[in-house]
C-alpha cells in the first residue's frame, strides 16, 4: 500500500465529512472524548454498509488500512 502525498490531511478531512454525514443521518452523535481511531473505524464501517466505499477483505482490516481507504476516498471528494 503506497502512501498517498498529504495522507494525514486527507485522513482528517475524511473523518470530518464522515462523521457530519454520520449526524446528518442520524445514525451517529460523536463525542470530543472519541478518539481518532474510533471515529475512523466507525466511519470506515458506515461508509462500507451504505455502500460509498468497497470493503477490504476482513483479514486486511487494521487500522492503518481504514485510514488508507478513507484518504483515498477523501481525495477524490477535494477534486470535486
Amino acid at each position: 500500500m503506497k502512501k498517498l502525498k498529504d495522507e494525514k490531511e486527507l485522513i482528517k478531512k475524511a473523518i470530518q465529512l464522515g462523521m457530519s454525514y454520520a449526524e446528518k443521518r442520524g445514525v451517529a452523535k460523536f463525542e470530543a472524548t472519541d478518539s481518532a481511531s474510533e471515529k475512523v473505524e466507525y466511519v470506515y464501517r458506515l461508509f462500507v454498509h451504505d455502500k460509498i466505499i468497497q470493503a477490504l477483505p476482513e483479514d486486511q482490516v487494521s487500522q492503518k488500512s481504514m485510514q488508507h481507504k478513507l484518504a483515498i476516498w477523501a481525495s477524490k471528494q477535494v477534486k470535486k
